[in-house]
């Protein structure tokens, strides 16, 4: 896990799709996706549901969200 990881987590929360967050950070959609994919493995949770058209966070990823959100203030 490293900062950009943390930011990219953030981006999704705040964008609830993939492919804006992506677009937010300035990285392909894959490289995002795979990044969370990592983290979500790290962690040994799922962050988000995926569904057609975007993505809702777990109660696991809200958690995880709000300390990204401690971490890089």
């Amino acid at each position: 896990m490293n900062l950009s990881d943390l930011r990219y987590l953030i981006a999704i929360a705040d964008h609830l799709h993939f492919g804006r967050a992506a677009a937010s950070c300035f990285v392909s959609q894959p490289s995002l996706s795979a990044a969370i994919r990592q983290l979500e493995e790290e962690l040994g949770v799922t962050l988000f549901e995926r569904k057609t058209g975007g993505v809702l966070l777990t109660g696991a990823g809200q958690r995880v969200v709000e300390q990204a959100r401690r971490v890089l203030q």
